[in-house]
């Protein structure tokens, strides 16, 4: 039991708790659905009428439109991404945003070191019976964050999940909450188109039944989800769990059964997707969401055997270089969890890393495979790690490989289109 009193004199309004931040504080709000929309929004009405400035607020992942990362709350605050949806993407490009640039799995260390942490924004469950509020779609930062900030200030919703396996907090950890019923933002992916479809059966046929999987975000993983379907014992251990993976336990495909670590349980560090997802994981005993320092780890991935990671790229070069983040010098997303997939599938006994995207950007006019990267690309995955690459044209197997040898099967992938060109340019440089 807990004191009813004490939680009802800590309620309050989303206005309220906004004006309980002070100038010059360092805030945060975790990733995707976890971000409180209705405390963000109030934050950024101060801001918008100068009653707040100077305060940094640090985010991962926006999935809704969120009013503090319009240009006009830029008054006040300076958002800061740790990784971007479009609107935190379009708020870096525009210089209103600062990034910080890291893998995922290292976000926990960072924050922890941060110098100061004034304040956490949470979205949340309805507060239970005990009083605590559970995260129900996010492992992902909160373990650090509730430890390391000054206030939490909650935002409790009943359409946030609540689960055995995710994060929670009681409200005498809690300095303020307020009550919302918002539903969760729904995530689709992309429409799959043709391209899509004959990458995903080309890394399809390279998974064996009983293999550990992990599906990155967009149109191919989620391709890739629905030819798994006939698969059998499939493993789940990601950094996203998505409607594929829900699909994959429905059907029977995956039962976690033969898994070395965490056997029976899927392990993601954050979810999101459709209302079905969000109601599947109310109360689910099956689904972990863990720090992204474990779920992220390679060294815990490559425990696993016959570990499958796929995951997406804007762009790779004849060295093997994978950028997947950025457009030339226009930000994008982030680094994410990639790397950490990509170096614990190949430890992992018989595991394999997927970088896998459609041959051609812009309509066909633009080879996505370059003889360089475009200028001020960030490399996402270095060629010393990348395992394989997909297009609609095949696969091209680069670990192990020789420089000539990696150039002339990512050749033999690319577009017919820019064959030629590619041929061109990598005989001048003497890399045939």
């Amino acid at each position: 039991m807990f004191d009813v009193k004490e939680a009802e004199q800590k309620r309050r309004s989303p206005a309220e708790i906004a004006m309980m931040v002070q100038d010059g504080w360092e805030c945060f709000s975790d990733i995707a659905a976890v971000i409180p929309p209705e405390i963000t929004d109030a934050l950024a009405d101060r801001a918008i009428n100068g009653e707040v400035k100077g305060v940094r607020w640090g985010s991962i992942l926006d999935i809704e439109p969120l009013r503090i990362l319009s240009k006009e709350a830029s008054r006040g605050i300076t958002p800061v991404s740790w990784f971007s949806g479009k609107q935190f993407a379009a708020a870096v490009n525009e210089g209103r945003a600062d990034i910080m640039p890291c893998s995922y799995k290292d976000m926990p260390e960072y924050a922890a070191g941060l110098e100061k942490l004034d304040a956490i924004f949470i979205r949340t469950s309805s507060m239970d019976s005990e009083g605590f509020f559970h995260v129900g779609t996010a492992g992902s930062l909160m373990e650090v964050l509730i430890k390391k900030a000054e206030h939490i200030f909650v935002e409790a919703d009943p359409h946030m999940p609540s689960h055995e396996g995710c994060p929670k907090l009681h409200i005498s950890e809690v300095d303020a909450y307020c009550e919302s019923d918002r539903e969760l933002p729904e995530v689709h992916s992309a429409a799959t188109d043709e391209a899509s479809k004959r990458i995903a059966e080309i890394i399809a046929d390279q998974i064996p039944d009983r293999a550990t999987v992990q599906l990155g975000i967009g149109a191919i993983p989620e391709a890739c989800g629905k030819l798994l379907r006939d698969k059998k014992e499939l493993g789940i251990h990601t950094e996203l769990f998505s409607d594929s993976y829900m699909e994959l336990i429905e059907c029977g495909a995956a039962t976690n059964a033969f898994k070395e670590e965490y056997t029976g349980k899927s392990v993601a560090t954050v979810a999101f997707g459709s209302k079905k997802l969000y109601s599947f994981l109310e109360g689910n005993l099956d689904v972990l969401m863990l720090p992204v320092n474990v779920t992220n780890d390679p060294y815990l991935i490559a425990k696993h055997k016959n570990f499958i990671s796929i995951n997406g790229a804007l762009e790779v070069d004849l060295f093997g270089q994978v950028c997947a983040e950025s457009l030339g010098t226009r930000h994008v997303s982030g680094s994410g969890g990639q790397g950490d997939f990509v170096r614990g599938a190949v430890m992992s006994e018989g595991g394999k890393s997927f970088i896998a995207f459609p041959s051609t950007a812009a309509k066909g006019t633009l080879s996505r495979i370059k003889p360089l990267l475009s200028e001020g690309a960030v490399v996402t995955t270095g060629k010393n790690d990348v395992d394989m690459i997909v297009t609609e044209y095949g696969l091209a197997k680069l670990r192990g490989k020789t420089l000539s040898q990696r150039v002339k099967a990512l050749i033999s992938i690319a577009h017919p289109d820019f064959r030629d060109e590619l041929i061109f340019y990598a005989k001048q440089r003497g890399m045939i």
